[in-house]
């Protein structure tokens, strides 16, 4: 309403407006959301706890900060598992895997995300229907690459070895989901 009265030449503006039309104030506004949203994306894996994860795994962001390169992520696995050397010569082709498919799912689904962010306007029903479609062949598309690696690491692994990786997986997704679902803000 405010900018309605403004726009209709009233002349005044509240004194903490620069004098600058709310398209530029909009606009600004849009490259800082967008801006945001790309570095959490970027930056998803990157966790905002200090510390180190306890040995029960539990702290999904203690986690997140020592998996925040594909490196860390690794080292991080390795030593949570502990493998033998015939259990590695078996199980880093599974995850070597997992992780490609992960990365190539993550970045169709910022392509995906990212122009609705970009934008910071309101977009049409056939565009959300388009973008709903994506999104869940996206979800599809990890649910795929889940249940190949479910069956690759039980063959690599033995039981618990096996468990214990797929729940560090799971706990690591999980928290790179939530960050990128707190920094999205929800389609106009």
């Amino acid at each position: 309403m405010l900018k309605d009265a403004l726009a209709g030449g009233a002349g005044i503006r509240p004194p903490h407006v620069p004098a600058q039309s709310f398209e530029e104030i909009d606009m600004r506004t849009t490259l800082v959301a967008a801006t945001a949203f790309a570095l959490a994306i970027a930056a998803a894996p990157a966790a905002r706890a200090q510390g180190a994860a306890p040995a029960d795994g539990t702290n999904v962001g203690a986690l997140l900060a020592q998996a925040k390169t594909p490196d860390g992520k690794k080292a991080l696995v390795a030593s949570t598992l502990a493998l033998t050397d015939a259990e590695a010569k078996k199980f880093w082709p599974v995850y070597d895997a997992h992780q490609r498919k992960l990365e190539a799912n993550n970045r169709r689904y910022s392509r995906a995300v990212e122009d609705v962010v970009m934008t910071g306007k309101p977009i049409s029903d056939a565009y959300a229907k388009s973008l709903a479609k994506e999104l869940t062949e996206i979800e599809d598309a990890e649910a795929r690459a889940r249940k190949s690696l479910y069956s690759g690491a039980v063959k690599a692994l033995p039981g618990r070895k096996a468990v214990r990786y797929l729940q560090l997986e799971s706990k690591l997704q999980s928290g790179y989901r939530y960050e990128v679902a707190s920094a999205l803000p929800l389609i106009k």
